[in-house]
């Protein structure tokens, strides 16, 4: 297991769900890409209602319900392992925002289910 305590950083990407990057959503390929460059974990939260740049509404409200919701992905890792692989992000995110801060991470560990191969 990856050990991740003390400063770290917190990238978070904010994007549309419909973005695509190479024929798959993008934020599915950026999950991917994380994973395979074995950074300390990622979460997707699809957000109910947002606007960008163009001012445009995206909301889950049924009378004008979009299939096109914010998503904002986040990950806490080393500020070494998120600037690497700042350019290939770059080069998948068509529109939307990238933020980093400072994280102070106190606890990271593995829950029951992951820590325990039996559970698999």
């Amino acid at each position: 297991m990856h050990k991740l305590e003390g400063e770290k950083v917190l990238m978070r990407i904010h994007m549309s769900e419909s973005d695509g990057y190479e024929g798959k959503l993008a934020y599915q390929a950026i999950v991917a890409l994380m994973r395979e460059r074995h950074l300390a974990g990622t979460t997707v939260l699809r957000g109910s209602m947002s606007f960008g740049s163009h001012s445009q509404l995206h909301t889950d409200r049924i009378e004008v319900l979009s299939y096109d919701m914010p998503i904002a992905i986040e990950c806490v890792d080393s500020e070494e392992n998120i600037r690497a692989i700042l350019p290939q992000l770059d080069a998948m995110i068509g529109g939307g925002m990238i933020t980093l801060e400072r994280a102070d991470v106190i606890v990271y560990r593995a829950g029951e289910e992951e820590g325990n191969p039996d559970l698999h």
